[in-house]
């Protein structure tokens, strides 16, 4: 391939070909060296890969002069090395290619024919809920109630694992998918057939980002787009804008990476790097360890950039070395890297970026972001007058639309019985959940339990509920665990305590966590504050928080309470981490602490105190808060290359629960009665021909919404009630409420979750009429020929009547998780287009994925422009001459009085490809037929 495969000799006498970036600048094929890194990296892929098919010599000139202001009209077709999915949207993957296996065994052709082609881990880190907490039995319990609610997925994906050859699976209780990522599958580099290339990836949650840390290419995709890679598809993508974001200066003493990583999420979500790629350079960036720039990369998905990528350089290769890699595997990663002249962080002026930013690392300052957004990034000590104003600003306006003179009401909460409830079902203080875990007589003795039921409490507006130590963005960084437990230490010999009502939880994103922060003697006063061990996974960030108690729930219900979480995640969109509470705060490890012992947000810690301590004297933050030298001290013990070597050298060490689950055998899933796990309909009717896609007419609205509406609100992943349609079908179906779960763990049954879709208690459909405070009905609800229904209800009756439905939207539609079945439902409801201000750069292609028109307004239309109210009938024309890559097509609005106005709107399948996979109906179609055909 334009003669740059070249012989790299390692210092231990192997030999490794790879394919050479600087030879090929040397031929003069493009200004390589000036790209930025992760364009070169991307360049590599499409080098490597080149083989006249899907992969052409033109896509690799049209790369390798990549200009930084060009038009971005090139497509890259990027083969990656390997696939990590997270079990819940990992499941409905492995549903789909179940169904593939069964709709070519009904061909009469080899089911083995479906294989994934590059290696998939899938490792299980959504399902644990944190439904015990505060005690030294928490873990164990979690675990137990997890499996006894996910036997089902559970035993699937273990049939999958003896189904596919190239798929594995991390089992529960070892730690958050990303984590696991950094700490254990990257490897450095790959080397496939005596050939090295650099680890290259992509994943099913949004937050693969994370990877970027130590200089690796991968984002997160849907499901669907992952499925495709594993079969052999190239993922494809526009070439992107990269924007140079210059670091420079330190962190002063005090501040977190964390407040780094929600300033960062301010400031690009204000420059608009949505779909682009973000590349950090500069001594600053130098100066941050890995775990730190973890951290930032990490959240690209609320900035909204595909990557948030870092080079590789000596921080890199210090990490690898800590996280115990062979000495083989570091060596051949950075002679690999120096060679390809990739090594070391650019500084100003060595690259040419489409823009460049500067941030000054000695200018952050501690903060949170919330209420609702975690780009609404708020400094700590404008929380308490934030919090006061937001109170009464209108819910339009991101506030809570209540009085003012509200906030100082108190609220008495009911007598609390002996018993709190988790998911509907009935907890005693010993923790023993009925109809669900038998467990022994011996059990450990409660924890703090009893004190969590004392009849004094009282709720105000403010007040914290959840504080939770939770996975994904910091709860694998060391420098912020250490600083949250050294608080927690300090905290305790002042004689602070958390309030008993407040749910208090750690679930660390990996084992590592628990080993360090015990080896400094951290974790004991952590669990004395209420932040024991509950689980290694997601938790609270993916609204796996469990339930309130009864008591709480009611107090807030009844007297519309806007109650707090603060947690050390990265999401915290409406009705995410509860459904009852409102206000939820990211923060870092150490100010979840500091907010869970001030029991409020609505709070000055600079000026005023977390509490009373043993003498009767107030103590502030500042009197806990630990040194920058007190960190550092405890640091060295994070990274204990033995400790990452026993930890990850057996899965099924120890784990009881996980290999007692029996394994289906049979390269064909049978399909047993499940409310779990179901055939997807997507191949129902399989022919090798595609149908023909056409003009849409005489479309119904099914849903107006305004903006910022995100994957949560169109499909949530927590838990619903029995009043809900999915609730109903789980009743009719003989499921009692206590064993509902949640809709993430669903995700294998496209019954449940099509009545899930749209289905947010939060979401906000402007087709209903206004209420007399101007305020609109919350929930999954629209109008069904002028009366109220749930939204699945009326799709149901416009599917009868054969009527096509159309989305409308504001700015970025599908912002958040990379959750396919916020495509698959809104495909399976009947919507033919989603039409909206701008989309998030996932959900439009899981949109194309499933043969979802995804449309852009013009201009300055939008629904409310036009005055739309979802009465009207709509066509979109344009489509039947054939379909190009962002054409303008013509939307037709037809009023109740008969008149008609034309509209030009944008058509948002942006590349050629995805015009064929809308024409197969779906990405996945399309791939079934190309593998169909290539093997007659």
């Amino acid at each position: 391939m334009l003669h740059t495969l070249k012989s790299l000799a390692l210092a231990n006498g192997e030999t490794l070909d790879y394919y050479s970036l600087p030879a090929l600048e040397a031929a003069g094929v493009g200004p390589v060296s000036r790209l930025p890194v992760s364009i070169r990296l991307v360049l590599e892929s499409v080098l490597r890969n080149c083989d006249g098919k899907k992969v052409t010599i033109d896509h690799v000139r049209q790369l390798a002069n990549w200009q930084p202001q060009g038009e971005r009209v090139d497509e890259i077709p990027f083969i990656v090395a390997r696939v990590v999915l997270q079990d819940f949207t990992g499941v409905p993957l492995l549903a789909d290619l179940a169904a593939m296996r069964s709709a070519v065994e009904a061909l009469g052709r080899d089911p083995a024919l479906i294989e994934p082609l590059v290696p998939v881990d899938l490792v299980v880190d959504h399902s644990v809920q944190v439904d015990v907490f505060g005690r030294p039995d928490a873990l164990q319990r979690n675990m137990e109630f997890e499996f006894a609610r996910n036997g089902e997925r559970y035993r699937f994906m273990k049939w999958g694992m003896q189904a596919f050859d190239t798929f594995k699976v991390v089992p529960p209780g070892i730690g958050i998918v990303h984590q696991v990522n950094l700490e254990y599958l990257f490897r450095g580099v790959q080397i496939r057939d005596g050939v090295a290339f650099p680890d290259t990836l992509v994943g099913t949650d949004s937050h693969t980002t994370m990877i970027n840390a130590v200089g690796a290419v991968g984002w997160g995709v849907g499901g669907i787009e992952a499925e495709a890679g594993m079969l052999g598809q190239p993922v494809y993508f526009l070439t992107p804008d990269v924007i140079g974001v210059e670091l420079k200066g330190r962190l002063r003493d005090g501040v977190t990476a964390t407040d780094l990583v929600l300033t960062v999420t301010e400031l690009l979500r204000r420059e608009k790097v949505v779909g682009k790629f973000v590349e950090f350079f500069g001594d600053g960036t130098a100066s941050l360890t890995v775990p730190d720039r973890a951290t930032i990369a990490n959240m690209a998905p609320e900035y909204g950039a595909t990557m948030g990528f870092f080079p590789v350089d000596e921080q890199t290769i210090a990490y690898l070395r800590g996280t115990g890699r062979l000495d083989s595997e570091i060596e051949a990663f950075e002679a690999y890297f120096r060679t390809q002249q990739l090594f070391g962080i650019p500084k100003a002026g060595d690259i040419d970026y489409t823009r460049t930013l500067t941030l000054d690392l000695a200018g952050i300052v501690p903060s949170l972001a919330g209420p609702k957004r975690p780009q609404d990034r708020i400094a700590l000590p404008a929380m308490r007058e934030t919090f006061e104003t937001l109170f009464s600003t209108p819910v339009g306006d991101n506030g809570f639309g209540k009085p003012a003179a509200e906030l100082a009401r108190r609220y008495p909460v009911g007598q609390e019985s002996s018993c709190s409830t988790v998911d509907g079902q009935q907890f005693d203080h010993t923790g023993s959940a009925r109809n669900v875990v038998e467990m022994a007589d011996n059990r450990p003795s409660p924890d703090r339990i009893d004190d969590r039921h004392d009849s004094g409490i009282d709720l105000g507006h403010g007040d914290v509920l959840i504080a939770a130590i939770t996975s994904c963005t910091n709860t694998s960084n060391p420098g912020v665990l250490l600083a949250a437990g050294l608080l927690a230490r300090k905290a305790v010999a002042h004689g602070l305590r958390v309030k008993p009502h407040i749910k208090t939880s750690l679930a660390p994103g990996s084992r590592v966590v628990t080993e360090y922060l015990e080896k400094t003697g951290l974790l004991e006063p952590l669990a004395q504050l209420g932040f024991a061990l509950a689980g290694y996974g997601c938790t609270t960030c993916i609204g796996n928080s469990g339930d309130l108690t009864p008591e709480l729930n009611a107090a807030i219900a009844e007297n519309d309470v806007i109650a707090a979480a603060v947690l050390s995640g990265n999401r915290n969109f409406e009705a995410r981490i509860h459904p009852n509470i409102r206000a939820n705060y990211l923060a870092s490890p150490p100010l979840v602490v500091a907010f869970a012992l001030a029991g409020r947000v609505d709070i000055d810690l600079e000026s005023e105190p977390l509490g009373i301590g043993n003498e009767g004297e107030p103590v502030y933050l500042r009197d806990v808060w630990p040194a920058a030298d007190e960190i550092a001290a405890l640091l060295p013990t994070a990274l204990d290359p033995a400790v990452f070597r026993r930890l990850y050298a057996d899965f099924t060490k120890d784990l009881e629960l996980w290999n007692a689950i029996p394994a289906p055998s049979g390269q064909v899933y049978s399909w047993p009665a499940s409310t779990y796990i179901a055939r997807p309909p997507f191949f129902d009717g399989f022919a090798m021909q595609p149908g023909t896609v056409s003009d849409i007419h005489g479309a119904r609205a099914l849903l107006v919404l305004g903006d910022s509406v995100t994957t949560d609100h169109i499909s949530p992943a927590g838990s619903f009630g029995e009043k809900t349609p999915a609730g109903q079908y789980l009743i009719a179906h003989g499921v009692p409420r206590a064993d509902f779960n949640s809709y993430g763990s669903r995700r294998g049954n496209h019954d449940i979750m099509i009545r899930g879709t749209f289905a947010n208690v939060r979401i906000r459909n402007l087709m209903l009429p206004a209420k007399a405070d101007g305020s609109r009905t919350e929930g999954g609800y629209t109008l069904l020929d002028g009366a109220q229904a749930t939204v699945f209800d009326a799709a149901q009756a416009h599917l009868a009547a054969g009527t096509p439905t159309v989305v409308f939207a504001g700015d970025e539609y599908g912002t958040g998780s990379s959750r396919d079945w916020a495509a698959k439902g809104t495909q399976l409801l009947g919507v033919k287009a989603v039409i909206a201000r701008s989309f998030e750069r996932i959900h439009r292609s899981n949109l194309v994925g499933m043969g979802v028109l995804p449309l852009q307004f013009s201009g300055n239309d939008s629904a409310a422009t036009l005055q739309l109210v979802g009465d009207e009938t709509f066509d979109i024309v344009g489509i039947d001459g054939g379909l190009k890559p962002q054409q303008d097509l013509t939307l037709r609005i037809t009023g109740t009085d008969g008149k008609a106005r034309d509209i030009a709107v944008r058509c948002r399948i942006d590349t050629p490809i995805e015009v064929d996979y809308y024409r197969h109906g779906g990405i996945l179609p399309y791939v079934l037929r190309e593998l169909l055909v290539g093997t007659r």
